[in-house]
């Protein structure tokens, strides 16, 4: 049996949207990370940035299980003594839903080079609108 390898020039992406409505923010994260990598398509190369573009909508409406609104943080650290500054993600997910949903998703995805490609695949809104129409993304709902 032979091996398919894939090269940076001949992979073809797709653009999916996914709603964030009443679902997990890890759940959703998830699928969006094995989208933003490929994992899903039969192709697949490990060491190649083969993956497709993501929308994802409602990012707002996304649902933290347990007791995580009041419990988990959010930290940043400037590298200065006394510069860590903590968000709870109660605030965070009020005022900054894309950027709860960006974390989610940037911490599910390998920790090298082409994870920051990938990263610039995805795209968060809070709302039911987005800006791709015009690239006529798929609706995933597996």
């Amino acid at each position: 049996m032979s091996t398919t390898m894939l090269t940076k020039e001949t992979v073809d992406r797709k653009w999916y949207v996914l709603d964030a409505a009443g679902k997990p923010l890890g759940k959703t994260a998830a699928v969006a990370a094995d989208l933003l990598r490929g994992k899903l398509k039969t192709n697949y190369t490990p060491n190649v940035d083969c993956g497709d573009y993501v929308v994802i909508i409602n990012a707002k409406d996304a649902v933290l299980t347990g007791k995580k609104m009041e419990q988990k943080y959010y930290r940043t650290h400037s590298g200065f003594p006394g510069g860590l500054k903590e968000t709870q993600y109660k605030h965070l997910m009020q005022n900054k839903p894309e950027l709860a949903m960006t974390i989610a998703v940037r911490g599910m995805l390998q920790k090298n080079t082409i994870a920051k490609s990938q990263l610039t695949r995805l795209k968060v809104f809070a709302g039911p609108e987005h800006k791709h129409t015009a690239q006529k993304p798929e609706v995933w709902d597996r």
